[in-house]
């Protein structure tokens, strides 16, 4: 007997036929002997009716109520999957965040966990239930209702089944795995079986939204096997796992890319001590966080300073950055939102070299221009025109081989 913990996001829960399909396979599941957890997203859609109903009387709602509004969607969702499941004679209880215990801290809309009680879950396995539970949300000490912030359920389903010790985390999407690159963007991208928690977290913190990066390190940190299904379709999926001897055969894994980037210069700052925090410390006091980050110094003694931020802070860092400029008498303040980044990521970089030469070579060929570079263990980052981004992500597949086993071509 295997005790599995499974969740399914909002697409796959969004109609009650959906449901009806869901409730179907998890009762598979138990009619072969093992015990499961299912944790649930709202319906598709849900959650953002609710905050517009919520900004149609407040644009800015206070939070505690907030959380409180957004948590029902999770309700109705654990609720019509119990019914169901009923339906078919398939025993199951359904139970909100606050019902298991899922104690968070009070930062309510992106709150963490802090821990679990597992006790009323192991008491409705042991009598042959299916447990329900509803993802994204648990109660601080005080009892208030938290949410986890969008992408909430994935962590609450690892983070479950770290606390039960599951022989495995299910997450299903409308997605059949972790794939080499996105295949809209390159046809040829290829599913793959296995990919170490490690190569997830980059693709993830890059732009793929496969998983949370929450739930990847919760994961990591607790040594949970999780694996990537489709909720629409039979197949094995992906399975992150910790690295081992065959992974470190393939040079890369995959090619992660962020269109939510914007790149901002100054120039002309005076070479000098603390120049740095007199660029990135009044960005960083406005909540704006930065990516890369490029300085280069001139002849003159004056430096021209480049970083990235997220495309939705690009208008507010470049009026702080053109203030800034002014205070440390700058030559000018500058920005650009039509950039990109693309990035390869592979486990196998640790253990050989020329990936970053065959990369900007590959990008050279296509008449690319490089504009930043960022490198990491298993990571080569670079920024490059928006409008090269397919051409850029495509070249690099092909360069790598990603369609076969991700060894460069000769």
């Amino acid at each position: 007997m295997a005790l599995i913990v499974q969740k399914y996001g909002g697409t796959s829960v969004g109609t009650v036929e959906r449901i009806q399909a869901v409730a179907e396979k998890v009762a598979q599941v138990r009619q072969r002997g093992d015990q499961i957890v299912v944790v649930v997203s709202a319906m598709s859609g849900e959650t953002n009716r609710l905050i517009a109903l919520a900004r149609a009387i407040d644009e800015r709602p206070d939070p505690r109520e907030m959380d409180v509004l957004i948590s029902t969607g999770e309700q109705v969702t654990i609720a019509l999957l119990s019914m169901a499941l009923h339906k078919i004679d398939c025993p199951a209880k359904s139970y909100t965040g606050g019902q298991v215990d899922i104690l968070t801290d009070n930062a309510f809309s992106k709150a963490r966990i802090r821990g679990i009680d597992d006790v009323r879950v192991r008491s409705d396995l042991e009598a042959g239930r299916v447990v329900v539970v509803a993802g994204f949300q648990g109660v601080d000490e005080h009892g208030n209702i938290t949410t986890l912030g969008r992408g909430g359920s994935d962590t609450t389903a690892v983070a479950l089944a770290a606390a039960l010790k599951a022989d495995e985390c299910q997450i299903f999407t409308d997605v059949d795995g972790v794939y080499t690159t996105d295949p809209r963007v390159e046809p040829k991208a290829r599913r793959l079986e296995r990919i170490t928690f490690e190569e997830m977290l980059e693709m993830a913190s890059l732009g793929s939204k496969v998983l949370q990066i929450r739930a990847v390190e919760f994961a990591g940190k607790y040594n949970v096997p999780l694996r990537v299904l489709s909720s629409f379709e039979e197949g094995e999926g992906t399975l992150i796992t910790f690295e081992d001897e065959g992974m470190e055969e393939a040079k890369i894994s995959g090619i992660a890319f962020n269109r939510d980037e914007a790149k901002l210069t100054i120039r002309g700052v005076p070479d000098q001590p603390g120049v740095a925090y007199s660029i990135l410390g009044p960005i960083a006091g406005a909540n704006i966080e930065i990516d890369m980050i490029v300085q280069n110094v001139s002849e003159d003694n004056t430096t021209d300073f480049t970083f990235t931020v997220h495309r939705n802070d690009f208008t507010k860092a470049l009026e702080l950055l053109q203030d800034t400029a002014t205070v440390l008498g700058a030559r000018e303040a500058s920005g650009d939102d039509s950039i990109v980044k693309i990035s390869l990521v592979g486990v196998g970089m640790r253990s050989h070299a020329g990936i970053a030469a065959t990369m900007f070579e590959t990008l050279a060929k296509e008449g690319i221009n490089i504009g930043m570079i960022s490198t990491s263990e298993i990571k080569v980052s670079v920024v490059v025109d928006e409008k090269y981004l397919e051409l850029g992500v495509r070249a690099l597949h092909n360069a790598f081989n990603l369609e076969q086993n991700g060894v460069a071509n000769p």
